[in-house]
């Protein structure tokens, strides 16, 4: 019989976890921490430095398992800058505001969406923008230093072999051309392109564990770490296991502090056409294919409604006293208008707005999950997804949430599936792509027909009032 152990390493911008596998894809383990961000000199830094610590204290308690593989998974908005065999130092936080002047120089220098797929973003959520502010604050260190994307840091931490890969440099980063599959023009003419690290496949094998990180954790010195990947792209890689997803024409909606749609176009589609200026989006999928998406800062928004943790509108027992209260949301036209985070989403220069706010603590929840199925429909549209909808992430587990969304799109079959079905498991399948995930997907009804026909009525007045309430963008 084949023994062997899979640890994956994904690390969230809101969450850092480190999970235990065995070889027929079952979680024996999972360790989680909270992302919290350095403040060095007034600038948000991802605080690499205690990450680290964290990781081999994590992997040390592996130590007796038989573990063969680590595959490091990150957000796709962090880029790290190696010198003389060290990280130069802590990369940025894409959540940090770069000075006005300095983004409009940048944004003179950028590439056509229809040529990149990366809108022009707020902060650092370009990687592009970060690097352009990081040759000015740090001229001497960038001007030698090896470029290397989040997730593959890790890769770089535990083996001290530097790769990059494509899903993370496809994620609105600027830098790369989907249809072509290389680096963008700008990129190029701004010598990143050749500062980066060679580009390998995430699947890949980039060496085994360094002997002192061997030490350290206790694991085999024998241990092969994987490239790794994009978070998001991990979740269409999980999701591609079920029968239903596959090849077929389907959306995978990630639910997290963001929420992303991803389409898997049954045919290819004109990506060049989607809208930028509603924070739409090409990614890059693991084989290099552009995947139309579309995204905003669902998790982020609801914890901001809610004013308590985001698990608060998902928790279990609290699912029959959401879904009793939505009919009241409903009746009296209890909603919210976008954005709460104002430059994200598909109304990105919308002004937030209460319209009968409820003081009913349930009725609130209720609202807040409406408002998230509307703004995802609103994105999913965008897109043109059609088919099928697999809703994954902490969000799957929000009944109002997935049931109104199957509501207000009746003619696509809407799914969730085992919450363990999700981007660790999307980063296992790198290793044996025929891995099916655990249990089958399930089918969410919509909310019953009384509540459909209010639904619809609700829908119409939103859209609406979004419209009456409209705000032109600031040039």
């Amino acid at each position: 019989m084949s023994t062997g152990a899979t640890i994956v390493i994904d690390l969230g911008k809101t969450l850092s976890k480190v999970s235990l596998w065995d070889l027929d894809g079952r979680m024996l383990d999972r360790q989680v921490r909270p992302s919290i961000p350095l403040e060095i000199d007034g600038i948000r830094r991802l605080d690499a430095p205690d990450t680290g610590r964290w990781l081999l204290d994590v992997l040390s308690r592996y130590a007796d398992h038989p573990v063969t593989t680590i595959v490091p998974v990150g957000h796709g908005a962090g880029i790290a800058a190696l010198t003389d065999g060290r990280l130069a130092f802590p990369p940025l936080d894409y959540e940090q505001s770069i000075p006005e002047a300095v983004m409009a120089d940048y944004r003179s220098q950028r590439d056509p969406f229809a040529r990149t797929g990366s809108p022009a973003l707020p902060d650092g959520l370009n990687i592009g923008s970060q690097l352009w502010w990081l040759d000015q604050l740090h001229p001497d260190v960038m001007a030698n230093a090896t470029l290397l994307p989040w997730a593959q840091y890790w890769a770089w931490f535990l083996t001290g072999r530097a790769v990059s890969e494509v899903t993370s440099l496809g994620c609105h980063s600027d830098l790369w051309d989907p249809q072509d599959g290389d680096f963008s023009p700008m990129a190029k003419r701004l010598g990143w392109a050749a500062r980066f690290a060679p580009i390998v496949r995430a699947g890949d094998t980039v060496g085994a564990l360094l002997p002192a990180i061997a030490e350290r954790t206790g694991l085999s010195p024998d241990v092969q770490v994987l490239a790794g990947l994009h978070d998001s792209n991990a979740a269409l890689l999980a999701a591609r296991g079920f029968a239903e997803i596959a090849d077929n024409e389907a959306t995978v909606l990630s639910t997290g502090t963001w929420f992303i749609a991803m389409r898997l176009p049954a045919t290819p589609v004109d990506t060049a056409t989607l809208p930028e200026a509603r924070d739409c989006l090409v990614n890059v999928d693991v084989h290099g294919r552009p995947v139309p998406s579309a995204r905003f800062m669902g998790g982020r928004e609801i914890e901001t409604l809610i004013e308590i943790d985001t698990r608060r509108v998902d928790i279990k027992p609290d699912q029959p006293a959401l879904l009793a209260a939505v009919p009241e949301v409903l009746r009296h036209g209890r909603m919210i208008l976008p954005t709460l985070m104002r430059g994200f989403g598909p109304y990105p220069h919308g002004r937030f707005a209460w319209i009968n706010r409820p003081e009913d603590w349930f009725e609130r929840r209720a609202a807040a999950c409406l408002y998230a199925a509307l703004v995802a429909d609103t994105a999913l549209d965008l897109i043109g997804s059609t088919g099928r909808i697999l809703v994954e992430g902490r969000f799957a587990e929000a009944d109002v949430f997935v049931r109104a969304l199957a509501s207000l799109r009746p003619d696509c079959a809407v799914y969730t599936a085992n919450a363990h079905n999700d981007v660790s498991f999307g980063a296992l399948r790198l290793i044996d792509p025929g891995l099916r995930p655990q249990g089958e997907l399930v089918r969410i009804e919509p909310l019953d027909t009384g509540s459909w026909a209010d639904l619809d009525t609700y829908r119409n007045r939103w859209q609406a009032e979004v419209e009456a309430a409209k705000v032109e963008p600031i040039t």
